[in-house]
């Protein structure tokens, strides 16, 4: 007999759940309605519940503007988000974790969910099922196109069932909302503020990634190591015409720096990346341009892999500043490790995802399709401490693919994943015995 009776209307909850935060998708470190909802939600279950501060370090990355925090801020107290939560998460502190204690002795159990947005405008087709079904993102130019409002929602499905079942619990469950994965800025506050410390087992997901509805992959490896850097180059402006020797041209500078960034060479202990994705420069067709930015990223198979091509872009952003006569500033923006799932947590996914309703395939370990993770900030930690880690995926129909304006996905999903990690907690349970 299952630990944990699923009532009949969970799945009805989930979607309602994953619909509302659709209709209100907040980008990273401004998740305060949804966050704040999610706070209420579990403190309505009688979970432990901390939120601000208390689980996001003061040492972030790419934080927005106070300008930006504010704005989002007050749409948050007028679209129902909960001020005695929003108070605590002024200037984008917008963690959440509900910890849930068992009567039994047993193992720390960590579950994380993200939770933000992206900036995408959300297609406004006939047939786009959000808008047919009347829950399109209400904010111009902000979609939730990756999938966090399900994993948001199973977040709150598994901690509703677990709060009705307060008594089969072994040990304690922590439930981790996570602010800022996009730009994988998110993960390493939290475990800096010890989040996961107490973590024996630590389990992520995500829906999608191009496996097919019924197919779970109990863990995940090949993430690519990363880092987001903003680059600005810093001139003198000129009259192009009349003294253009008078001026100091950083766009040329951010130029040449493209050019170099994309010709730096590879490496021989593994596959790496590098993309420049914005360049914004210049006020003026007759003006030597004095400013440039640029956003790029770096990426690595394995930390050296990363480590070199990292050093090698700040190194073409120094030399390309020096060889224009510009000043340069940078900032590293975002961050995520490589890490691999362990085999043994992933099997006991496999073990409870075989017994759930609708799932046809069963993949043990296969390598993440998106590129990069912040998770692996907290699966290292728990690995580091001697826990057990793994990233699973959850496949699903998408209408398109990640990140793109019609994204959407089939919900059949949702069931599939809560009934597996009620499961997968089980599993932990017999394989601690």
């Amino acid at each position: 007999m299952s630990l944990f009776t699923i009532p009949s209307n969970s799945t009805n909850q989930m979607n309602a759940w994953r619909r509302d935060f659709h209709q209100y998708p907040e980008v990273g470190w401004t998740e305060f309605r949804t966050a704040s909802i999610i706070a209420n939600e579990l403190k309505n279950l009688g979970f432990q519940v901390q939120v601000g501060k208390e689980v996001v370090s003061e040492n972030r990355m790419g934080v927005p503007s106070e300008e930006i925090l504010t704005k989002v801020y007050e749409s948050a107290v007028e679209t129902g988000g909960h001020i005695e939560y929003l108070e605590k998460m002024v200037g984008g502190y917008t963690g959440v974790v509900g910890t849930i204690e068992g009567s039994k002795p047993g193992p720390t159990i960590g579950f994380r969910f993200d939770m933000d947005a992206l900036d995408i405008l959300e297609s406004k087709e006939f047939n786009h099922l959000p808008i047919a079904e009347e829950f399109v993102s209400k904010y111009e130019g902000r979609m939730h196109a990756c999938g966090h409002d399900a994993h948001s929602s199973i977040g709150l499905g598994l901690a509703t069932i677990l709060s009705q079942n307060k008594k089969n619990i072994e040990g304690v469950i922590k439930i981790i909302f996570q602010p800022a994965e996009e730009g994988v800025r998110g993960a390493k506050s939290m475990v800096d503020a010890g989040v996961v410390d107490d973590v024996d087992y630590f389990l992520s997901m995500h829906v999608g990634t191009g496996s097919p509805l019924s197919t779970v992959i109990g863990g995940s490896n090949g993430f690519l190591a990363t880092s987001k850097i903003d680059a600005t180059f810093t001139g003198k402006a000129a009259h192009a015409g009349a003294e253009p020797e008078k001026g100091t041209n950083a766009l040329l500078a951010a130029a040449s720096a493209i050019l170099g960034l994309h010709s730096i060479s590879r490496h021989s202990g593994g596959a790496s990346r590098i993309n420049v994705g914005t360049c914004i420069a210049g006020d003026g067709r007759n003006i030597i341009p004095s400013h440039a930015s640029l956003k790029l990223e770096t990426r690595g198979e394995n930390s050296e892999v990363h480590t070199y091509v990292h050093e090698q872009a700040i190194s073409v952003l120094e030399g390309a500043a020096k060889m224009h006569g510009a000043e340069l500033s940078y900032e590293i923006v975002g961050e995520a490790r490589t890490c691999s799932s362990s085999n043994e947590l992933a099997e006991l996914v496999i073990k409870a995802a075989k017994e759930v309703t609708g799932v046809n395939e069963v993949i043990p370990i296969a390598d993440f399709a998106a590129g990069s993770e912040d998770a692996t900030f907290m699966m290292e930690r728990v690995q580091q401490n001697g826990g057990l880690s793994t990233y699973s995926i959850f496949g699903t129909t998408l209408a398109s693919g990640h990140h793109h304006e019609r994204f959407d996905i089939d919900e059949a999903v949702l069931p599939i994943a809560l009934q597996t990690w009620l499961a997968t907690i089980e599993q932990i349970y017999q394989h601690e015995r």
